[in-house]
């Protein structure tokens, strides 16, 4: 058959790859939860309190690749896997990159060398997790932390904005590989007060709705493939509502 013969039209429908981060507490194992049939890969123990399939906790990276393995080879129900989470995975990985190339800890190599090894493991994960999905047709919820990083953008003048708790190289590789990066937050509106004196003081109000944040603004980086809206309710199921469900052939 001729490459012009195995040309594909139309969209294809597949399952999800999302990464959701946010900040600590906010509900990140519960929208996980929500998916269908989900089992979570816990790098961090905090599931004791939410009703889910889990993998005993892993602490080392060869425990993670042995869980997808065992999910990739062997018959089950499930329809997601949840990795619980992706800042708590990266220690597990540093740590396998140090103990493979003989070293204490991951700046020992120097020059950034030791975050460039470590997106070698990184890339089995996602290749692992990306035959979840293309084979066994399995979702993907990817899970993470924020931080507020420093970002200098070459239109203006640097400014505060929130991203995942990863190393820059790890984490930009996951989002591009992931359909949707998703951030979970609170909603906030700010109330200046006039202070008197030519003065004014700002403070923040929330009515502590949760929020997802879609759409990278210069406050946070998001993306999507859906043309979601720029927020939606924090509920799995307002996510889902955009997207088809894939089941198994």
């Amino acid at each position: 058959m001729s490459l012009l013969q195995q040309i594909e039209r139309g969209p294809q429908v597949k399952p999800r790859r999302v990464m959701l981060y946010g900040i600590h507490g906010i509900g990140k194992s519960t929208f996980g939860a929500a998916a269908p049939q989900p089992v979570f890969i816990q790098t961090e123990d905090g599931l004791d309190n939410i009703d889910c399939a889990r993998f005993p906790l892993a602490t080392s990276f060869d425990d993670v690749m042995a869980a997808l393995m065992e999910i990739y080879s062997d018959q089950h129900e499930f329809q997601t896997v949840v990795i619980d989470s992706l800042d708590w995975l990266e220690r597990l990985i540093w740590a396998h990159v140090c103990r493979t190339r003989d070293k204490d800890a991951i700046e020992d190599f120097g020059y950034g060398k030791g975050y460039t090894f470590a997106l070698d493991p990184w890339q089995t994960v996602l290749d692992g997790l990306g035959a979840l999905r293309n084979e066994r047709h399995m979702m993907v919820i990817l899970l993470a932390h924020s931080k507020i990083e420093r970002f200098e953008n070459p239109e203006t003048d640097a400014y505060d904005r929130y991203s995942p708790r990863l190393h820059k190289h790890a984490s930009a590789m996951i989002q591009e590989w992931c359909d949707e990066v998703l951030f979970a937050t609170y909603q906030v509106h700010t109330k200046q007060t006039d202070e008197g004196f030519d003065r004014t003081r700002t403070r923040g109000l929330g009515s502590g709705d949760r929020i997802i944040r879609t759409t990278e603004r210069p406050a946070h980086m998001a993306k999507n493939r859906l043309s979601l809206p720029e927020e939606l309710p924090f509920q799995f199921s307002a996510y889902a509502g955009h997207f088809q469900p894939v089941t198994a052939a």
